[in-house]
């Protein structure tokens, strides 16, 4: 799947049967990517057609870089990527980061010290920055079956040693959308909150989302908000389907993305991205 994002103007085609969007954004997990984590070659040749069209397509993931770019270069995506939540637009082609925010670490500690007094112990886990940065699991952090490759963070001191995208946190007891609802009641003030796949509640830089890396990424490109189209499953996509002209929840999404969405396609497995953009490639 070669994108032509980092090259495009964008400029679009006009007139009756032109692709009407100039920026195509796909969330990746849930969303680009089927639950065997490939593309399929339907949606592939979707993507291709858009971007023959003269549209530009940006992946926008929560995933930092490190656990990003091996997916982006499988797919031979040589364009802009938005990672992290917004914090990173990485340039897959030439493998370079463009622009990265850091969570200040003194406000995240103090976050994790008001949520802990309202709820108890959390297991951590978080996403040190840069283009190798080393994704730290705590004692008892439940991760997602995959390969994905962590560090034991067997020192809780070690958990701001370096410069940091996010902090996770799970709960023995409470669900994601529990604990992420007490975490933006006590500490919504410090950091961000949201919630991006089951057990990923993370804590952000405030003010930062995939809106704000989605908007630095488009700026890049010349594109506006206006022209952009946009594919997501979680919560974490509530602000990009804010940005966007246009927000496609997939069929496997979340309620509260599904609630606010302007159309809900198919799911990731059943080529919910291809089933939008052929119709559109193909409208009067």
């Amino acid at each position: 799947m070669t994108s032509t994002a980092g090259s495009t103007g964008a400029s679009g085609a006009t007139g009756p049967g032109a692709f009407p969007y100039k920026l195509v954004a796909t969330d990746l997990d849930g969303t680009l990517l089927r639950s065997d984590e490939t593309v399929s070659a339907r949606t592939r040749d979707a993507l291709a057609a858009v971007t023959e069209a003269g549209a530009a397509h940006i992946v926008v993931t929560g995933r930092a870089v490190p656990w990003t770019r091996h997916v982006l270069d499988e797919l031979g995506y040589q364009g802009l990527a938005v990672c992290g939540q917004g914090a990173q637009v990485y340039d897959a082609g030439e493998h370079r980061l463009l622009t990265s925010v850091t969570l200040d670490r003194q406000l995240a500690g103090l976050a994790l010290a008001k949520i802990e007094a309202e709820v108890g112990p959390l297991l951590l886990a978080a996403s040190r920055d840069g283009l190798d940065g080393d994704v730290l699991v705590g004692p008892g952090y439940r991760r997602l079956e995959g390969a994905l490759p962590v560090v034991p963070l067997k020192d809780a001191a070690d958990l701001w040693s370096a410069p940091l995208n996010k902090v996770y946190v799970q709960h023995p007891t409470l669900s994601d959308d529990e604990l992420a609802a007490v975490a933006v009641k006590v500490a919504g003030g410090l950091v961000g909150v949201t919630m991006a796949g089951p057990g990923v509640v993370e804590l952000l830089p405030l003010g930062l989302s995939k809106a704000t890396g989605l908007s630095l990424a488009a700026r890049r490109l010349g594109v506006k908000a206006a022209d952009t189209i946009a594919f997501g499953d979680m919560p974490n996509d509530l602000p990009m389907f804010a940005w966007a002209a246009h927000g496609v929840a997939m069929a496997n999404a979340h309620a509260d993305l599904k609630a606010i969405a302007d159309e809900v396609t198919a799911s990731n497995d059943e080529d919910g991205i291809a089933v939008v953009l052929e119709r559109l490639l193909t409208r009067p």
